[in-house]
């Protein structure tokens, strides 16, 4: 088994995929230099509690009662007080690698070092993943700007022992699967609970997924786009690389080159002269250009592939940030209070990634109804309906895909739907403490739910490009092109009457959220 080791600084969006998605494939350590850097910033806190001196969150209330200071004697009352009253947060359970991802950087932001509490509180947030214990974290409650106060309270209240878990995906208390992990419960210290719940981590843990989840979307469309310029006998002319040197956005350029290597293909092929008709004119058999939604594919793709990049470097930022207040400057022996724990990059990022994530459902929708339209779909069935001979009982009986169409329609509006910026809905918030807030967290479940939306509209798309090619045969498809088939064939049989479709398009969705399909042809 190989080692992660957790020291504030290094941590990569791929980490933090591998540990939410495959439990127990990494061993999960604290560095022995955060470890340190941990303890001398605890020294630093207690000192500065000894001398009297008013610390927020330490010894004075929270948001608006920061003018309340308390006696050193009530600090770790206050800290036990915080999570109980943040508890109440509503809505569905997280998922259980979102909860993962939420808790390896919540303890990664930790190891940095700054925040004024124990090694302990990272090295236990790390034991109950090892362990497979989590808290049931409701997904609502987070304004994302003095952290995700509320849905991070669940995870302290695990670390005291307190609420409800799951354990190896069993619900039982947190207190029943700590003793049986072996972990003991902490009572937390000054500043401890606040360092566990001002921050970023929620939001991070989503948007870190989303990102990885992005990533194979954005080849996923670039295959369809292959199989659709194949099955319509498109022109595969529009992604030669001369065109995309003159426009040269990396995203779009990559996009193509993908493209052109799914086809088989290098620069796609000219068109051949021919002679008019006497009036100097005829009607050609094929289009010059495709429609937009094949033709201009890349640029679209291209947008995601871009945004994906930019979006990854700012959230790998955040996940090895102190995002916390206040923080311990060791070196010159200070607590400085500021707004780390403001959520604006991860908030703008999620809602440029939704934005460019829903535009691919909507291309992808756009080349459907190409190819199951009788008027555009060079040849191809209606519906793409299995053929049946002329008077057959079976004439007229199957509509093939045409449920699937609306389907597809339907979830890329609701895709489109929710590209509504949801940080432009800033709140004033807490007796007008939180007064500009990020909504972080909501900007990350949003497009959680727009890339859920897409898996699905994309894996129609492959169910229906399958049959085409199918109704196609080989001849004029490239070797990816039949491979995808292939692959999709394993998990969906050809359709030759119709059939409820659900449990296929989930078990196609499934090889594009895996990765399988990329894998499988790369």
């Amino acid at each position: 088994m190989t080692n992660l080791l957790i020291d504030g600084h290094s941590l990569t969006l791929a980490d933090i995929a591998a540990v939410a998605r495959h439990p127990g494939a990494l061993r999960l350590e604290l560095a022995d230099d955060a470890a340190r850097q941990m303890r001398l910033s605890d020294e630093l806190k207690t000192r500065l509690v000894e001398t009297g001196i008013p610390i927020y969150g330490v010894t004075s209330g929270f948001g608006d009662s920061n003018t309340r200071q308390i006696g050193k004697g009530k600090v770790e009352a206050l800290q036990q007080n915080l999570i109980r009253f943040l508890g109440c947060g509503v809505g569905p359970y997280a998922t259980r690698e979102v909860v993962r991802a939420t808790m390896l950087v919540r303890a990664n932001c930790l190891a940095r070092g700054h925040s004024g509490v124990r090694a302990e509180i990272a090295a236990n947030l790390l034991g109950c993943l090892s362990h497979d214990i989590l808290p049931l974290i409701p997904e609502q409650g987070s304004v994302g700007a003095s952290g995700d106060l509320v849905p991070l309270s669940y995870i302290a209240a695990l670390l005291t022992g307190q609420g409800t878990v799951l354990h190896d995906g069993v619900e039982r208390s947190a207190s029943e699967a700590l003793r049986e992990a072996g972990i003991e419960p902490l009572v937390l210290g000054a500043k401890e609970g606040l360092g566990l719940v001002n921050g970023t981590s929620f939001m991070a843990g989503f948007a870190a997924l989303a990102l990885q989840d992005a990533v194979e979307l954005a080849y996923a469309a670039e295959l369809c786009t292959a199989m659709t310029s194949s099955v319509l006998k498109g022109n595969p002319g529009h992604f030669a690389a001369f065109l995309f040197e003159q426009k040269p956005h990396e995203g779009v350029i990559d996009s193509a080159r993908t493209i052109r290597r799914l086809l088989g293909v290098t620069n796609g092929r000219d068109p051949e002269a021919a002679n008019l008709a006497e009036d100097g004119f005829r009607e050609m058999d094929d289009p010059i250009q495709d429609r937009y939604s094949i033709r201009c594919a890349p640029h679209v793709i291209g947008v995601l592939r871009d945004t994906v990049d930019w979006a990854g470097r700012w959230v790998t930022v955040e996940v090895n940030s102190s995002n916390d207040n206040p923080l311990f400057d060791v070196a010159r022996r200070a607590v400085r209070n500021g707004g780390n724990f403001y959520g604006g990059h991860v908030g703008q990022a999620m809602d440029a990634l939704k934005t460019a994530v829903a535009s691919i459902a909507d291309l992808l929708d756009r080349q459907l109804e190409l190819v199951v339209d009788e008027k555009f779909n060079n040849g191809l069935t209606a519906n793409l309906i299995h053929p049946v001979a002329p008077g057959s009982r079976e004439a007229g009986l199957h509509h093939g895909f045409k449920g699937m169409q609306i389907a597809a329609s339907s979830l890329a509006a609701e895709a489109l739907k929710n590209t509504m910026p949801a940080t432009s809905f800033s709140r004033s918030t807490e007796a007008h403490n939180q007064d500009k807030v990020s909504m972080g967290s909501i900007a990350a479940r949003d497009a959680r739910t727009v890339i859920v939306l897409t898996q699905q509209v994309t894996a129609i798309h492959l169910l229906a490009l399958s049959q085409a090619a199918d109704l196609c045969g080989d001849k004029g498809l490239s070797r990816a092109v039949r491979a995808a088939r292939e692959l999709v064939r394993e998990v969906s049989p050809y359709i030759d009457s119709d059939r409820p479709m659900q449990g296929d398009i989930a078990r196609v969705a499934q090889l594009v959220v895996s990765g399988a399909m990329r894998q499988a042809l790369t």
